[in-house]
């Protein structure tokens, strides 16, 4: 399958870009793009997150919770966006239509790829070594690490967003460096007409 843009990792930041792009898919600059999202959810750091400090979340939210109900509103609002549900993305190739993504089970190819999963050094993409480096906000006995950007971009259409992209591990942080490479992707959909999306009443 080819999409326009692919998402890896359903966390906060990947859901966050997903939910700016789906909202950016009616207009019509963005006629016949496609996205996708593949749903890695299950090392993600919200699954044991409980939020007291994110403006707009009730207090007590659960990191595990905003999971599910991230999924279901991105399918709710918008269903044109594709998620890939199941599925383990384990090699990132460039191709004559961009990228290649290799998972488990198949492979789809996109013009443009947002890396979004778990700053981890456990990140067994391959094709992405030698992006990796030592995290640069993260305390060293952690470990961490990031694919090394600038203003999320890692290479011309291949995009990293959240904790993996050099962020601090904060809920906010995370979900506004993937509405970031959203906006930046709309901008190019716009012929580079600088671009967002604000919902109105």
């Amino acid at each position: 399958m080819q999409f326009d843009t692919i998402i890896i990792g359903g966390g906060a930041a990947g859901l966050s870009c997903a939910l700016v792009l789906g909202s950016g898919l009616s207009k019509p600059f963005a006629e016949g793009k496609t996205v996708a999202i593949v749903m890695h959810q299950k090392t993600s750091h919200l699954q044991n997150a409980l939020f007291n400090n994110v403006l707009g979340l009730q207090p007590g939210s659960l990191g595990k919770d905003i999971l599910e109900e991230g999924a279901q509103q991105l399918a709710n609002l918008y269903p044109q966006v594709v998620q890939i549900d199941k599925e383990k993305v384990e090699q990132i190739t460039e191709s004559e239509h961009g990228f290649s993504i290799i998972t488990n089970k198949t492979t789809y190819t996109a013009k443009r790829v947002v890396i979004a999963v778990g700053y981890t050094n456990l990140l067994n993409i391959k094709g992405l070594e030698n992006y990796i480096k030592p995290h640069p906000k993260a305390a060293i006995e952690k470990d961490r690490i990031w694919l090394e950007n600038t203003d999320h971009l890692i290479k011309d259409n291949l995009y990293v967003a959240g904790t993996l992209a050099g962020w601090r591990s904060q809920f906010a942080i995370a979900s506004g460096s993937g509405a970031h490479v959203a906006t930046d992707i709309l901008t190019l959909w716009n012929n580079g007409k600088h671009t967002k999306v604000h919902d109105k009443a």
